[in-house]
């Protein structure tokens, strides 16, 4: 493969797994997740961790675990939060079995608690002893128990809480279809653009819809504060991230971790330095803001200009110098709900 891949075919995972002599593509997760393991982006750390996900499709889902160099560590991205972010690039999956490379943590745990019927997800987790990668060589239970079999999320949280204790039993829940009825105020579009790396006002009202598509998809339920981010890289292609929400909303995703997700996911395998632009679209007077995560995470020491809808633009040069321009490009949000 000329890049990594995050996403497998049904038909391709049915052709490696029958390559490998394995006896079903379930049998084929574990080998997955110790060869994504070297995708992982963990400079503090050090400590890969991959997660590969089974969909009642056929297809194979990966996710892998991101740090970020200068930000605090709760920017972080665990594996299963990218592997659940990965999924909900592609509305409607459903998730069946999930292997990952080492326990997951409680805050993983809760996350995928934002999955319409989360118990019965079956988990499964690698031991550290090797390359021993087949199914039956695995112990998937914690401490002493030695049946190597799939658990479900229930075994690995037995008394948890989730959306089922907040939310109406009709309310969308992450894979799900969402639609959050925001809306761009057209009167208030800048049709010169405001991104000072060259890009032109196509390219920015480009990068704006993506980033009011992915507030319009984002779960955000318990707040009432959705919220979408969109990157473009120096090649013109755009990645797009929308905000998910926890019931416990400490582990929630914020869109600006999930647009990273997209650009990791899309496997072309750059660096950061390659996202040259960013749109934030929140809405106005949101208790749950974003801005200052945006700010964060994407001032790397390059020529990154940001712009922050609804009201600031924000230019970052090879100097590492803010360079602040009030009210200048000024997306405005309104909602009908």
């Amino acid at each position: 493969m000329d890049h990594p891949k995050f996403v497998i075919e049904a038909s391709e995972a049915e052709t490696m797994a029958e390559k490998l002599g394995l006896k079903s593509v379930l049998h084929l997760l574990p080998t997955i997740v110790r060869s994504s393991q070297k995708l992982s982006r963990v400079p503090i750390s050090n400590f890969a961790v991959a997660a590969a996900g089974l969909c009642a499709d056929g297809r194979i889902f990966v996710g892998v675990n991101l740090e970020f160099p200068g930000l605090p560590l709760h920017h972080s991205v665990h594996a299963e939060q990218f592997l659940i972010t990965n999924l909900s690039l592609y509305p409607q999956t459903r998730l069946k079995n999930v292997v990952v490379s080492a326990y997951p943590c409680g805050h993983c745990r809760q996350f995928l608690q934002e999955i319409r019927g989360a118990p019965n997800i079956q988990i499964l987790v690698l031991q550290n002893d090797g390359d021993n990668d087949k199914l039956d060589q695995i112990n998937g239970c914690p401490d002493d128990d030695r049946d190597a079999s799939f658990k479900p999320l229930s075994y690995f949280l037995p008394h948890r809480f989730g959306p089922d204790d907040l939310l109406d039993k009709d309310v969308p829940l992450i894979l799900e279809a969402q639609e959050n009825s925001l809306v761009l105020d057209a009167d208030e579009i800048n049709e010169n653009g405001n991104l000072c790396n060259g890009f032109s006002a196509l390219e920015e009202r480009e990068l704006v819809s993506a980033a009011l598509e992915a507030a319009n998809r984002s779960h955000a339920p318990y707040s009432g504060c959705p919220s979408g981010v969109a990157l473009i890289d120096d090649q013109g292609q755009i990645y797009k991230g929308s905000y998910m929400e926890s019931a416990a909303y400490n582990p929630s995703m914020g869109p600006a971790q999930a647009a990273v997700i997209a650009y990791v996911a899309a496997g072309r395998g750059g660096g950061y330095e390659k996202i040259v632009g960013s749109v934030l679209v929140e809405k106005q007077g949101a208790v749950v803001k974003q801005e200052d995560t945006v700010r964060r995470l994407y001032p790397y020491k390059y020529y990154c200009k940001q712009n922050i809808f609804y009201k600031h633009f924000i230019g970052l040069n090879v100097s590492g110098n803010y360079c602040y321009i009030k009210d200048s490009g000024n997306y405005m949000i309104r909602s009908s709900i």
